[in-house]
């Protein structure tokens, strides 16, 4: 199954943009991701759903708000926090994922090969068929 990261931008906006993609397609929620990473000791979080596919498709979209959080474990901000709620609403939990930084990869489609790799070696998203 082939699976694509759609990126959103990273205000509050698009985090709303991506809860209500959430509540709409609350039939399709997969698993849902806060990924963590550092650059220059600095923690960030970027938060993600991947969705089941519509219908016939084996395409599996995973939506993301890129590295635009500060993310400080034991005081999550805002954005963080309606997310986990949205999440929990739907009787699930956010999986949190320790990750490298985009920005050692050249480009960022490397950067969401990488995610994808990830995300199927922990099984949160199907293999590749």
């Amino acid at each position: 199954m082939p699976q694509q990261f759609i990126e959103l931008g990273e205000g509050y906006g698009d985090v709303y943009e991506l809860l209500e993609l959430v509540n709409t397609n609350q039939s399709r929620f997969h698993q849902a991701f806060i990924l963590t990473s550092s650059k220059e000791e600095k923690k960030v979080a970027s938060l993600a759903v991947a969705f089941k596919p519509v219908g016939e498709s084996k395409f599996m979209p995973i939506y993301i708000c890129r590295e635009g959080i500060p993310y400080i474990e034991n005081k999550p901000s805002k954005r963080q926090k309606i997310f986990e709620e949205s999440i929990e609403q739907l009787g699930r939990k956010a999986v949190v994922v320790e990750i490298k930084h985009s920005s050692i990869f050249s480009e960022s489609k490397l950067f969401y090969q990488y995610l994808i790799g990830i995300m199927r070696l922990h099984h949160y998203i199907p293999a590749l068929t």
